[in-house]
């Protein structure tokens, strides 16, 4: 298992597939400029199966989440999902996506073993959400949205990211959009992973915030916290329940102590954290012949010196070198 030297054991891993986009969202990339990694650098679709194979057969890896960058623009996803839903024991097979190609691609993902997707939605008018991530695509991703809803991918879970005198109005709009489709919305507060490195912990919109504009308009009900487990968000019953609304505050109320995850970049970094500095390399020792075991002794050993949390509040913490889109969500 991956364990680390604080007890927490890794069964969710979140693997990154591509460091490209086809949005450039303020709060995580630059409008131009910033260099995608070279494609000998990137895992093949093979690699990518691989690992997860690894993880999965040898290491208790139960939950694997597609990201990126976008993962809907990677070749051969439909492909690395089929061939991981066919692993045995199955792991649970989640995709996280802006949602801009869902439309296309949903019903393939769901017959070749998908799950479930995240999809992203900061705003629903169509003015910030061009001013937000520099493209007119906002009917793709509600198109793409209400796509996975119908292949079957549920249940449907919305992120949204809420940002000081830019979209932070929009939180009681987005819950009755979300209500009236079905879908699952969870809240993220901003975190230090842009690639401009602008983030301000003073303008950060927080999960205090963001409760109290939703409470001015909806009943909520703390849902037992028993059953959050190791899930990031903290949930609230709307109205009297079942629909729930999810806040992740990664900042304000960190859950780095029951923290289930593992990460590999696209280029094959095991990652601990979001937020870590340091990188283990797979790729370099499984292009050279590593067998499995000596692979998932690696990963063991990254994973063993796991940090306490991810450190933001300490005085001098810095943020990572990589960006979200480069890391993986």
């Amino acid at each position: 298992m991956l364990v680390d030297r604080y007890g927490r054991i890794a069964t969710d891993l979140r693997l990154s597939l591509t460091d490209r986009c086809n949005l450039r969202c303020t709060y995580c990339m630059p409008e131009e400029g910033l260099e995608w990694l070279p494609k000998p650098e990137i895992l093949t679709n093979d690699e990518v199966v691989r690992l997860v194979r690894i993880g999965v057969e040898r290491l208790g890896i139960r939950e694997v989440r597609f990201t990126g960058g976008e993962p809907l623009l990677r070749r051969g996803l439909v492909d690395i999902v089929a061939e991981c839903a066919a692993l045995r024991p199955q792991p649970d097979l989640s995709l996280t996506t802006n949602a801009v190609g869902l439309t296309k691609t949903a019903d393939a993902l769901a017959a070749a073993g998908l799950h479930r997707v995240n999809g992203s939605l900061d705003t629903l008018r169509p003015d910030r959400f061009e001013a937000l991530t520099r493209r007119n695509r906002l009917d793709d991703v509600l198109n793409g949205l209400a796509a996975a809803d119908a292949a079957g991918l549920a249940p449907v879970k919305v992120n949204a990211v809420l940002m000081r005198d830019v979209n932070d109005d929009e939180a009681p709009d987005l819950l009755s959009w979300a209500l009236e489709n079905g879908y699952e919305l969870r809240f993220i507060e901003q975190m230090p992973l842009d690639a401009q490195h602008g983030w301000n912990r003073e303008t950060m919109v927080t999960a205090g915030d963001i409760l109290a504009s939703l409470q001015e308009h909806f009943e909520l009900t703390p849902d037992d916290p028993e059953e959050r487990g190791s899930a990031p968000a903290e949930r609230w019953l709307v109205n009297g329940g079942p629909a729930r609304v999810g806040i992740i505050a990664s900042v304000t109320r960190p859950f780095c102590g029951t923290c289930d995850r593992t990460r590999l970049t696209a280029d094959g970094q095991v990652r601990t954290c979001l937020f870590a500095r340091e990188e283990s390399d797979l790729r370099t020792p499984m292009r050279a012949g590593a067998s499995d075991a000596e692979l998932a002794e690696r990963w063991e050993i990254a994973m063993a010196g796991k940090a306490a949390g991810h450190g933001i509040d300490d005085p001098g913490f810095l943020q990572p070198d990589r960006p979200m889109s480069s890391i993986g969500g």
